[in-house]
């Protein structure tokens, strides 16, 4: 049987959980195979900090089953506007089982012309935009149109991580996994959701998301011009 081929395509400045996160279950999904794609083998630093080592070229990158691209900030403008990343996300997925994205990894994808008619999440600071690569925004953390899977803001990415496990492997296999990594989340405060979060902490986070929501905004009605 052959393997199941899981990629994640990663760039410079990406938000390494929206990555790692998914990863780390996908990477114990039985008989996959894990690939990490960059434009080359040279590490890939992060948005905080920790550089990544891809495994992978965008010219040596098998056929993926999963393809998955994670988000960031400045690391997804940048990625938006680069023609061979564009490209091999949109050349992937023509043949992939499951095209999906974390974050702001949807807005690639919406670049690559793959969430036109499609229900999409992202992160809740950037929905709003998810009509200029033509997606309607659909609240939630994960959400399945097709074979397109995009999950919510940053740690949305474990979960959907789970619920493909569950799709392919069975749900006993899922749970496997979560009680191997012990995923039982109980946070200390109930500020994770803006519609749960305090008005004083959405005012200390305001200013940073308009900023970076002006520049995904300039970027998405440039590439679209």
């Amino acid at each position: 049987m052959p393997l199941f081929n899981v990629g994640f395509v990663i760039f410079p400045n990406l938000t390494q959980l929206d990555f790692t996160g998914p990863q780390q279950v996908l990477a114990r999904l039985p008989g996959s195979a894990m690939h990490i794609v960059a434009k080359s083998t040279a590490q890939v630093p992060s948005d905080s900090g920790l550089s990544l080592v891809p495994t992978h070229t965008f010219h040596t990158c098998p056929n993926l089953d999963l393809i998955c691209v994670p988000g960031g900030n400045v690391g997804v403008v940048q990625a938006m506007a680069d023609r061979d990343t564009i490209e091999f996300v949109r050349r992937q997925s023509t043949t992939a089982k499951f095209v999906t994205s974390v974050c702001t990894g949807a807005f690639i994808l919406g670049v690559a012309g793959l969430l036109k008619g499609r229900r999409a999440t992202t992160h809740w600071a950037f929905a709003e935009l998810l009509p200029l690569v033509g997606a309607t925004h659909e609240k939630g953390r994960v959400v399945k149109d097709g074979n397109i899977i995009t999950a919510g803001g940053v740690t949305s990415g474990i979960d959907f991580a789970f619920r493909v496990v569950a799709e392919i492997a069975g749900e006993a296999v899922a749970q496997a996994i979560q009680l191997g990594l012990e995923y039982d989340p109980d946070p200390p405060f109930a500020a994770g959701d803006p519609d749960r979060a305090s008005a004083a902490v959405k005012a200390m986070v305001a200013p940073r998301y308009e900023t970076a929501r002006a520049n995904f905004r300039s970027e998405l009605s440039r590439l679209a011009a």
